[in-house]
């Protein structure tokens, strides 16, 4: 039952979240309303509000007057999973990602016409999962929630009429909470026992940091393009760790808790964007965005009173990995209505980050997406948008044990825009 301890790690790979997210692996793209309408097509050369500066800082530089926005988002994920080797036959966990609340926050205020700075809160990465106490490979699925900040001021400077840069610094405050119980596999083994009794539990936060840059070209007042780059983000994990199953601490230790400690690399991303207006009324754009999977390689957790498996002395779990470079394809379309209408929509294909888990069940996803934007006047405008998102079904292999991830999100939000 050592494996049981493994999967804690997930949670800790995951703790740059703002609870819940539907990108492929454990990556959130809710930054904002208007980005959502349109699949998120074009995030980094659109700037058609301060929530720009999650994806470009450079963009900072287009803005004339300080401007704030304010979003809220809801994913309300509909996942499902099918254990085939279950006791009594087929088990199906229905609804294991709660409905989660995303919020950011963005500002943006030009010092002159060349210098920009701005400042944003956001989240970048994420899952939620949690199985019912009678799950049949409970050890490995049980209840994952997990909650994170991203605080990113920036700077831009426009070089030249056409060319701006920007950098930003990234303050990223993690917390996360985990635990793993028996399930139905374990009955036969410990017959004492009953399924939702506890084998693990996790409870810890970290602080840590990064950077990203970026550039913003405009070819003229209809033709723009950006590019952005935000580095890997090391956390060092730390937290209270209790082994209630005394099989890492050792059967005298049973219940005790420790403290533990993990390296997690988040990893890089990069993201190329262009915008065209071709018409008073009709523009488009796109998006192609790259994430450095291949970085999360292994999860080990350490301290020297664990004994992993009763043979990795000073190791509390070790899971080897399996993600590989991934990337999110995007397009879309702006449809201005009328002076105060403007209407969007878009489409993307986001591809599976790594192999599918219990807690992280991934998989190709094909984004639907509609939004709008009302201005009220020309200062304060208002954003919606919604995305229907498909899952591919995904067959994965877990402790030799055969599951089926179907799942599909419906996923809405609302933004706030003022301009000064």
């Amino acid at each position: 039952m050592s494996v049981n301890i493994r999967y804690i790690s997930l949670v800790l790979c995951s703790c740059l979240t703002a609870t819940s997210a539907f990108g492929a692996g454990f990556q959130v793209s809710e930054q904002s309303a208007s980005g959502l309408g349109r699949a998120f097509a074009g995030e980094a050369a659109i700037a058609d509000n301060p929530a720009v500066i999650s994806r470009n800082p450079a963009a900072m530089t287009y803005f004339e007057t300080m401007a704030v926005s304010v979003v809220g988002s809801i994913v309300a994920p509909d996942i499902d999973i099918t254990a085939h080797d279950a006791p009594n036959g087929v088990q199906t966990a229905k609804n294991v990602a709660p409905m989660a609340f995303v919020p950011a926050s963005y500002f943006v205020m030009p010092i002159n016409d060349r210098l920009s700075w701005g400042v944003a809160l956001f989240s970048g990465y994420g899952v939620t999962t949690d199985y019912p106490a009678d799950f049949y490979e409970g050890t490995s699925a049980g209840k994952t929630s997990l909650v994170a900040i991203n605080l990113n001021p920036s700077v831009a400077y426009k070089v030249t009429e056409q060319l701006s840069l920007g950098v930003g610094i990234n303050a990223v405050y993690a917390s996360a909470e985990l635990y793993r119980h028996y399930g139905q596999n374990a009955l036969p083994f410990y017959p004492a026992i009953k399924p939702s009794d506890k084998t693990i539990n996790m409870e810890g936060d970290t602080w840590s940091w990064g950077w990203n840059i970026g550039a913003f070209y405009e070819v003229d007042d209809n033709n723009r393009f950006g590019i952005a780059y935000r580095s890997k983000v090391d956390l060092d994990f730390k937290g209270d760790f209790t082994d209630y199953s005394g099989l890492v601490l050792g059967s005298s230790n049973r219940g005790n808790t420790i403290k533990g400690k993990l390296p997690i690399v988040l990893p890089a991303t990069a993201e190329f964007s262009g915008f065209h207006q071709l018409t008073h009324q009709i523009a488009v754009h796109y998006s192609l965005f790259w994430t450095q999977w291949s970085s999360f390689k292994e999860l080990r957790a350490t301290n020297s009173q664990c004994n992993f498996g009763g043979q990795m002395p000073g190791v509390c779990l070790l899971k080897d990995e399996d993600y590989k470079d991934a990337f999110r394809w995007a397009i879309g379309t702006t449809y201005t209505l009328n002076s105060n209408v403007t209407l969007r929509a878009g489409f993307a294909y986001d591809e599976q980050g790594g192999k599918a888990t219990l807690s992280i069940p991934d998989t190709d996803r094909f984004w639907y997406s509609a939004g709008a934007t009302y201005h009220y006047n020309d200062q304060l405008s208002i954003d919606v948008g919604f995305s229907y998102v498909y899952g591919k079904e995904n067959d994965f292999i877990e402790n030799n044990d055969r599951f089926t991830a179907s799942s599909v999100a419906y996923i809405g939000a609302a933004q706030l825009n003022y301009a000064f």
